[in-house]
């Protein structure tokens, strides 16, 4: 087994590890939304601060799902002008399009992190509850180093594909 194949094997157990926080912050999503709308609709009670928790249920849920949905190939991809690409260009963009994805996502793993302390430092609040929001941007900036770890392998492997199509 080469490097390559066991960073690519660290990146899917650490991707399917923390999808499951994802998964729990989605059930959560379905639980309050149905507390909310059966207590709103038969007891004329909601939910107070719904709307907060379903703010950062849904953070959670998209980011430490997105590591594991690249892995998978789950996420958005547009290739109709690639397509029509000679072979070696489209590996060419491939391996372009895979580096700037890895360096977004250090970009964005590093100003979640200073907004983060950002919040933290004001003592910045969720509206209704009072939720603290500092650690939903630390936790959404350490959700986010596994999808620079899986772009960083796909850009490697685009990298010795368009190096070994090159000899």
């Amino acid at each position: 087994m080469t490097g390559l194949e066991k960073f690519e094997k660290f990146n899917h157990r650490v991707s399917m590890g923390i999808e499951w926080v994802g998964l729990v912050a989605f059930v959560l999503m379905m639980l309050i939304t149905t507390i909310d709308v059966v207590g709103a609709k038969v007891f004329y009670r909601p939910l107070p601060g719904a709307l907060d928790i379903m703010m950062m249920a849904q953070l959670i849920c998209m980011t430490f799902a997105a590591s594991s949905a690249l892995l998978l190939g789950r996420h958005v991809k547009v290739e109709v002008f690639v397509l029509l690409l000679p072979k070696r260009l489209q590996d060419n963009t491939e391996c372009l399009v895979r580096f700037f994805g890895l360096i977004l996502f250090v970009l964005i793993v590093w100003r979640l992190s200073v907004y983060g302390y950002d919040l933290q430092f004001r003592g910045e609040v969720s509206p209704t509850i009072r939720i603290p929001l500092y650690p939903f941007a630390y936790g959404a900036a350490f959700a986010c180093i596994p999808v620079c770890l899986v772009y960083l392998s796909l850009f490697i492997e685009s990298l010795l594909k368009v190096f070994k199509n090159d000899s």
